[in-house]
């Protein structure tokens, strides 16, 4: 029960809005309308049981009183964050960006991850904990197509300069002290469940991808079409390590080998591997060169916040915007009106459009 947990939190989905009861009395509560689609209380407090639960996990040491006030942050933006999900989302379909083939392998990570054989046993699985796998699947659809928005509409406009990577980096020496540490990426061939009189051919077919591997073939392309361990989707990455949270008899190779070194083979309790190290951290602060993709992630963060703020009060403009009284959208822009929603009401798409045209034309005659 509890391995699915976070799984329930994060599924913000609409429930049944209208039971045929009576004369269609309401059974849940629409708080907001963005454009054709709609936030209901249910969605919104399964976003604040999210909230309450990344808050513990983001500070396991905190008091009640320094949670209590993270919390309150949090809830402020609840619905603010709900309708820029809504309305990124439904920019990325407007877009016809597809990410489909991102949400299938998402599915299938988690499928692996939890042991569990098809996506049939999968759905019987969720169904088990009530949770819906379509509605899942609508879930994660939203958020990698906020995200593609996001990539496409909003970072892809920054460009980080070499003056700004030296400048932070000075700035946060601190945060790149780092213990010695190795990330790496495995080729694995299992010798599970096999006779013992396969091992010799296992082991001989592990020292012929080594030998390819060796002389020029890519690592991470071998790992894709012929690994057989859990990381070959994605060419064997494994991660970051520091001493002592590998095995001794890994450990004892890897910490010798340097940036791009591949391993021999090495016989485990489950098969033969291969490991090549992408990157080796010494203990200390680490050279801009080796933190440099960290230095970026860090600057593009920052300044994509405002932008991306801006954006989406174009969104909003651009929107058919109404949140039910009691609820606020922190990010309201001026002139949506905040008015009761009415139930038989639903926006058509006509009236997202003359809203659309009419923002449109203000600009040009602005222009």
């Amino acid at each position: 029960m509890k391995r699915l947990a976070w799984i329930a939190l994060i599924l913000c989905v609409s429930s049944t809005l209208w039971a045929q009861e009576g004369k269609g009395r309401v059974v849940e509560e629409i708080i907001a309308r963005v454009n054709n689609e709609i936030i209901t209380l249910s969605d919104y407090e399964k976003a604040e049981a999210q909230l309450a639960d990344e808050s513990r996990q983001d500070c396991p040491g905190c008091s009640p009183e320094k949670l209590q006030e993270m919390l309150q942050t949090g809830r402020a933006n609840l619905l603010r964050d709900l309708i820029d999900e809504s309305l990124l989302a439904q920019k990325g379909k407007d877009l016809g960006l597809n990410v489909e083939a991102e949400v299938v392998k998402r599915l299938d990570e988690l499928r692996q991850q939890y042991g569990w054989k098809d996506m049939d046993d999968m759905e019987t699985q969720l169904r088990a904990q009530g949770i819906s796998l379509e509605d899942y699947k609508n879930t994660l659809r939203n958020r990698m197509l906020t995200q593609a928005v996001i990539r496409r509409e909003v970072n892809s406009r920054i460009q980080v300069t070499r003056e700004e990577e030296e400048k932070y980096y000075q700035d946060h020496l601190k945060d790149f002290n780092k213990p010695e540490n190795v990330v790496l990426a495995e080729f694995f061939l299992s010798t599970e469940n096999k006779p013992e009189s396969d091992i010799p051919a296992i082991e001989a077919k592990a020292k012929g991808y080594l030998e390819r591997i060796r002389n020029g073939e890519s690592f991470e392309e071998m790992a894709k079409h012929f690994s057989e361990g859990s990381t070959a989707k994605d060419g064997g990455f494994l991660g970051s390590f520091e001493r002592g949270q590998l095995s001794k008899q890994i450990e004892d190779v890897v910490f010798k080998m340097k940036r791009g070194d591949v391993s021999d083979v090495i016989r485990t309790k489950t098969g033969f591997l291969i490991l090549t190290v992408l990157q080796h951290y010494d203990p200390g602060i680490q050279p801009l060169d080796k933190v440099r993709n960290e230095v970026d992630s860090r600057i593009l963060f920052t300044q994509s916040q405002p932008e991306l703020r801006k954006y989406l009060a174009t969104l909003r403009e651009e929107s058919y915007l109404v949140i039910r009284p009691g609820y606020t959208d922190t990010a309201a822009v001026p002139g949506n009106p905040i008015v009761e929603v009415d139930p038989a009401a639903a926006p058509g798409k006509s009236e997202k459009d003359k809203k659309s045209k009419k923002h449109k034309k203000e600009k040009e005659a602005a222009g």
